[in-house]
């Protein structure tokens, strides 16, 4: 009887994906394993039929010569079935094709396999590094180019990143054949752990580099200069592709990450582009107006106007001098906040000119002529 079509197998058409593939096997071998079918005498070869069809299909190498040559391509004189593929039968198939989807189903919960598609691990990829910097707050305004010192590993120059003695290339691990894996059947199912020969590399070295013992990366100290853009704060993160920590092995390194902290400063509090400033004021000024120069975070000086009766807390605000935005769009304001300073270590004259303006100045105190006002309210009622 003639193969049916792997493609009408699992019940989809050929331009499937590897999900869709995997969807559909998923779906079937549940549908027809053999324990929930004790009293489907055909459930038994259907379901040996969907686990061959997964086992091609899954594949991107087999999958292609099949659809080239369809079933001719592991009958025989097109290389031959691979062991426990289609042709070879028995439960090799079933071990192979329901192992990948035993790990898709409980793979999170047991750590996963990782690594690239097929178990194959020939090279790894570097570390992501994490880089911690502060900047002042003139930095931020401006921008800044800084260089930093980056311990971390690096390509091995004396094998070129191949952990081999002269940059020779490894070998394929002659005990997992490259997977990087090792199955062993135990009843059922089929279980699968690191190849202890290459540790999970699929490749061997036989004269590991003496430089860098085999690892292809070596320790080092790297200058690298990083440019802050105009308008940083804390919390913002700036990622230097391929500046992490070497791959093992030839393999592509990491990212490094650097977040920055803006320090405080001594006038100026930041809230998001905006800046404060609270500039103390005497109580003349406040009283019969002026002007008080006070600085600008780009290094100037603005002369603002105080109006006569000013409170403490009065804002003023300056348009367009505060931070800038990160990504454009302008800059904030600043914010001037008025502190009315009360005099101290005064004079006898000064006390006294003081008690004498004091009588003169009785209606001149709205806010405190109101509050007093409804305090004497409030007693009159209590005893009421």
């Amino acid at each position: 009887m003639a193969k049916r079509d792997f493609y009408e197998v699992l019940g989809l058409s050929r331009g499937a994906s590897p999900d869709e593939i995997k969807k559909a096997y998923r779906q079937k071998a549940k549908e027809l394993h053999p324990d929930r079918n004790q009293d489907n005498p055909e459930a038994e070869s259907r379901f040996k039929e969907v686990n061959e069809a997964y086992d091609v299909l899954k594949d991107d190498t087999r999958k292609a010569a099949y659809d080239r040559f369809g079933h001719a391509a592991f009958d025989g004189g097109m290389g031959g079935p691979r062991g426990g593929g289609p042709g070879a039968g028995g439960q090799g198939d079933f071990a192979s094709a329901f192992s990948d989807v035993f790990e898709d189903l409980f793979g999170d919960f047991m750590g996963g396999r990782g690594g690239a598609p097929g178990g194959r691990q020939r090279a790894q990829r570097g570390s992501d590094l994490r880089y911690n910097m502060r900047v002042t707050l003139e930095e931020a305004f401006l921008g800044s180019q800084k260089t930093i010192s980056v311990p971390t590993s690096v390509a091995c120059g004396a094998c070129s990143g191949t952990g081999a003695e002269g940059g020779a290339e490894p070998t394929v691990c002659p005990t997992c054949s490259g997977m990087g894996k090792v199955r062993a059947q135990q009843g059922f199912f089929t279980v699968e752990r690191t190849c202890p020969t290459c540790g999970g590399l699929g490749q061997t070295i036989k004269n590991p580099c003496k430089v860098c013992h085999g690892a292809g990366r070596v320790e080092k100290e790297r200058q690298l200069s990083v440019n802050i853009p105009p308008g940083v704060e804390t919390g913002t993160r700036i990622r230097l592709a391929g500046e992490g920590e070497a791959g093992l092995r030839g393999g592509p390194s990491g990212d490094l990450y650097i977040f920055l902290e803006v320090r405080e400063h001594p006038l100026f509090q930041r809230e998001g582009v905006n800046l404060y400033c609270r500039v103390p004021v005497g109580i003349t000024t406040a009283a019969l107006g002026g002007e008080v120069e006070v600085p600008t975070i780009d290094g100037g000086r603005s002369r603002v106007k105080i109006p006569a009766g000013s409170q403490t807390g009065r804002q003023m605000r300056l348009r367009g001098k505060g931070m800038p935005a990160l990504r454009g769009g302008g800059s904030g304001d600043m914010l001037i906040e008025l502190a009315v300073e009360t005099p101290v270590n005064l004079t006898s004259r000064q006390k006294d000119l003081l008690r004498e303006f004091e009588k003169l100045s009785e209606d001149n105190n709205p806010e405190s002529n109101s509050f007093f006002s409804k305090v004497k309210t409030f007693w009159d009622g209590m005893k009421g």
